[in-house]
């Protein structure tokens, strides 16, 4: 039965564990495949044609994993790839932009986006938000730094928090009211951002409105899996198991194993 198939779930690394412990809150019933490119991060810095072709072979990967859905939890390769690959699969493909921008517009009128630098110069966000009220007033600011430093497991190096108090201080100086964490990894530092914040200020984590999102489309298409069985938990990696793991554990319910896949070198039209 096609329900019980899993939901694929990819980010470059473990920032989409957002993505896969909403999934577990408000899907407790379903299979998840996680693939993080860690062989290959930070996306941020990356060219929107490299993106596509990782995101293209993932899914392709995924394809052989016989997924019912895919779920990017990556912004940078929802706002640079997602439109260009999706017709080439037989499963949806949810991307996280138009989500979090929904879900910011509900909560204020002064919004800053923080995100990866390609991201920030896809302008998925400010577009996305614009779409849906043009009247918003939205202040973007690149933080190229904070993927290295969660990968590296420097969550509460004291550098972590002076680079997100000047990240943030162009936001402050704007009297932002609500805050997309427009990266997947950027959850993981929300008590410094809080910390840094005005307390009127919102946070938003897209996470929860993708999955939202997905339970929504799973339903719409009779997908959803309601039988009590326990569910298949699958993670891979295209660089260092071991790593992945360990760093994991800080977020995850206890050590899963890790797969590696090794990807071909992909080759760019020029």
């Amino acid at each position: 039965m096609q329900s019980q198939c899993p939901i694929g779930v990819f980010d470059s690394g473990v920032g989409g564990l957002t993505v896969w412990q909403e999934i577990r809150r408000q899907l407790p019933n379903e299979s998840i495949v996680y693939f993080g490119d860690t062989a290959r991060l930070p996306y941020g810095d990356r060219s929107p044609s490299e993106i596509t072709a990782f995101v293209r072979q993932i899914l392709r990967w995924f394809e052989t994993r016989s997924i019912k859905m895919a779920i990017a939890a990556c912004n940078t390769s929802s706002a640079l790839a997602l439109e260009n690959v999706r017709q080439e699969f037989p499963f949806p493909i949810l991307g996280i932009i138009l989500p979090g921008a929904r879900a910011a517009v509900r909560k204020g009128r002064r919004i800053g986006v923080i995100a990866t630098t390609a991201t920030i110069k896809s302008e998925a966000y400010l577009q996305a938000i614009h779409e849906i009220d043009p009247h918003v007033q939205v202040w973007q600011v690149a933080c190229p730094d904070f993927v290295p430093l969660i990968e590296a497991n420097r969550i509460d190096d004291p550098y972590t928090y002076k680079t997100a108090e000047n990240y943030l201080q162009p936001l402050l100086n704007a009297d932002i009211d609500t805050l997309i964490m427009g990266c997947t990894h950027y959850p993981h530092l929300a008590h410094i951002f809080r910390e840094i914040l005005p307390p009127h200020v919102q946070l938003v984590d897209p996470a929860k409105y993708l999955v939202t999102a997905a339970a929504q489309e799973l339903d719409m298409l009779g997908q959803k899996n309601n039988l009590g069985h326990a569910p298949n938990l699958g993670f891979w990696v295209s660089g260092n198991p071991r790593q992945f793991a360990q760093l994991s554990k800080r977020w995850l319910d206890k050590e899963y194993r890790v797969g590696k896949v090794s990807f071909s070198t992909v080759k760019l039209l020029s």
